[in-house]
Formats: structure tokens, sequence, C-alpha cells
């Protein structure tokens, strides 16, 4: 009953309301002789629509980005380098004003993770990105020290606002600390276009994603069907992960 709940719920709330608007506007329109062409490319751009808002059809394509990599087993390198991915620089915290959002929070918990069991240097890196947003690798340091891990296993970086300066300014400070093996944490879907920029700064990247989105073995149930606003996040992360990676592949961006 839960779940036959969640799924009458959706139909009613955004984006299942305006699904059901636009098949009905196509049911409407069908029934006029010379609107049947658009009828039907309404109906048929809101099928598409609505399949990229399921659970169905999201944790496939997303699944499939989220596996370009798997954490190694026994990862070597001389440094830990954490992405950032959003910070607000207003919010409460245990210890001061700051927090980062949901994936750089889970990316950093990876990171200390690795930190404790290899002993190595972490490097957070991330700029304020806009006026309203957090100094993303300033809020992780702090976050990190909170955590037990040294002020001397702590580099900062924290000029860049996409992923291209994430790479270009990390590896400048490596090589300024006679670093040059890191291991990569970042999100599983935004490991494959990080890496490459990583690579393009001539460095030797040990990619170990975390923060994943969907299981890797993703099992059928009804309420996969129903539309859902987290399914059609996912569906354009992975739309913006794959242009993005194009353009940074085929144009040098």
């Amino acid at each position: 009953m839960v779940y036959f709940m969640k799924f009458m719920a959706s139909w009613i709330l955004p984006p299942g309301i305006f699904i059901l608007a636009f098949w009905g506007i196509s049911l409407y329109l069908w029934r006029n002789k010379r609107e049947k062409k658009a009828a039907a490319w309404i109906a048929g751009l809101t099928f598409v629509f609505y399949l990229l808002c399921t659970g169905l059809v999201s944790e496939r394509m997303m699944g499939a980005l989220e596996s370009c990599y798997e954490p190694p087993q026994d990862p070597k390198g001389d440094v830990i380098i954490m992405l950032g991915g959003g910070a607000m620089p207003d919010s409460p915290d245990v210890d001061g004003t700051g927090a980062l959002c949901a994936a750089p929070a889970n990316r950093l918990l990876t990171a200390v993770r690795l930190q404790r069991k290899l002993d190595l240097p972490i490097l957070v890196s991330g700029g304020q990105v806009y006026s309203d947003s957090g100094q993303e690798a300033v809020i992780a340091a702090r976050m990190l020290r909170s955590l037990g891990v040294p002020d001397d296993k702590i580099l900062t970086e924290d000029r860049s606002i996409n992923t291209a300066q994430n790479a270009k300014f990390s590896a400048e400070l490596l090589r300024a600390h006679g670093l040059s093996h890191p291991i990569l944490v970042t999100s599983a879907f935004h490991m494959n276009r990080s890496m490459l920029n990583f690579e393009r700064q001539g460095l030797d990247v040990t990619a170990y994603p975390a923060d994943y989105h969907v299981s890797h073995h993703p099992v059928f149930h009804y309420t996969k069907l129903r539309p859902t606003s987290d399914g059609l996040l996912d569906s354009v992360t992975v739309f913006q992960e794959v242009l993005r990676t194009c353009v940074t592949r085929y144009f040098h961006w």
C-alpha cells in the first residue's frame, strides 16, 4: 500500500502532473484532424520526457556512467585530491559557519577514510564559484581538521571554479610540494571527466570514485515507473557530464 501511494502521488506532483497535462493536450489536439501531427509530436516528446523522469531509465544511465572506474583495492599514491562540488557560506555547522553540499561532503568522508588508511596528505580543491556560495576548499579544510586530520596533512587549492581549473591549479600546487601521483576522489559520475582533465596536466592519477547515486545491480520495482524530480535530475546530470566530457576531449576546454 505504501508503494502504491508513492506511485500515485507522483502523478499529482511535478513533474508527473505536467506529463499528464501535456498528454491531455495531445489527446485534445488529436481529435482535430488538422492537428494530428502536432498531437503526435507533443505525445512523443512527453513520453521521452516521462522516461527520463523514471528510475527505470535514469538509474541505468547513471549506473553506466558511474561504472567507468572502480575503486582500487590497494590504491597507491603520494597525495589524495578531493574535488569540491558546492558549499554554503552561511550554514551553521558543528565547529563554525559554512558547510559543504551533499556531494562534496560524501567525497570528503571517503577522502578522510583514505587518509587514515594510507597516511597521505589531502589536497582539497575548489574556490568560490558564485558570489553567494562558499569557499569550498577553505570549508573542507576546516572540516578535515575537525575530523582529526593534522594541519601538516592538509593542502588547499581555493582558486578553481570548474573541473579544468581543479586540475590545473592542483597540478601547480602538487609540483610545488614535490608530489606527482595523486589519488583522485570525486563523485563516481564525475570521475571520467575529472580523470581526463588531470591526466592532461601530466599527472599519474589513480581514480577513487565516491558518492555513488545508484546501485550497480538495480532490481525492477513498479515504483521505478513513476516520474520523479530525482530521476530527471540524474538523467540531466548524465547528459551534462557526457556533453562536458566531449567538449573537454575534443575542444580542450
